[in-house]
């Protein structure tokens, strides 16, 4: 341990406190968990890691589970392949919420990497199991067209997009308001 002492439980409090609302979290409050501290590793012993690990699974299994409950209601009632395409980009949403924990930097490296590998092949699976789903409508005489129209539902809106969004973000949004040092433009009707 580290010879800095703090008032309450330090960061490690900080977190399990975060993680804790953050795994409760119902959407209503969001929980911003990039705000939490770094947690250096030399700063606890092996025991307390452990605990940590094991607050940051409960917490990641937690919200991970009411994710794909969502998911499968969402998709169970989505009538047509509009709604379909907006309940899985709701979905996207919510696991852009759970891999800004697996990536938070104020974890270490090793248990950033772990987390996120698990992350990623848990929505490479789910992504999966939506297509088999399908085949298996298919096979039970679901209507064909319906079935390709879902699967290129699927397709376009996929889960996997979030595994590659360590991209940068793209350029300043066209549709934003104008910038104070560019005039507006006028449209004139005769």
């Amino acid at each position: 341990m580290s010879g800095t002492y703090w008032g309450h439980g330090g960061p490690y409090e900080l977190w399990v406190d975060g993680l804790r609302r953050w795994a409760a979290d119902d959407g209503g409050d969001p929980v911003d968990v990039t705000a939490l501290p770094p947690l250096v590793e030399r700063d606890y012993p092996r025991e307390t890691w452990q605990r940590i690990t094991a607050h940051l699974a409960h917490a990641h299994h937690r919200r991970l589970q009411a994710w794909a409950d969502r998911l499968v209601a969402a998709m169970s009632a989505a009538d047509d392949e509009f709604t379909a395409g907006r309940e899985l980009t709701h979905a996207r949403a919510g696991l852009r919420a759970l891999r800004s924990l697996a990536t938070h930097p104020g974890l270490p490296e090793g248990l950033r990497a772990v987390m996120t590998d698990v992350l990623d092949k848990e929505i490479a699976r789910t992504q999966a199991e939506l297509e088999r789903q399908l085949d298996a409508a298919a096979r039970r005489g679901a209507d064909p067209a319906w079935v390709e129209q879902r699967r290129r539902t699927l397709r376009d809106n996929g889960l996997t997009a979030v595994t590659a969004d360590d991209a940068p973000p793209p350029g300043p949004d066209p549709w934003a308001a104008p910038q104070p040092d560019r005039p507006r433009r006028r449209i004139v009707l005769d």
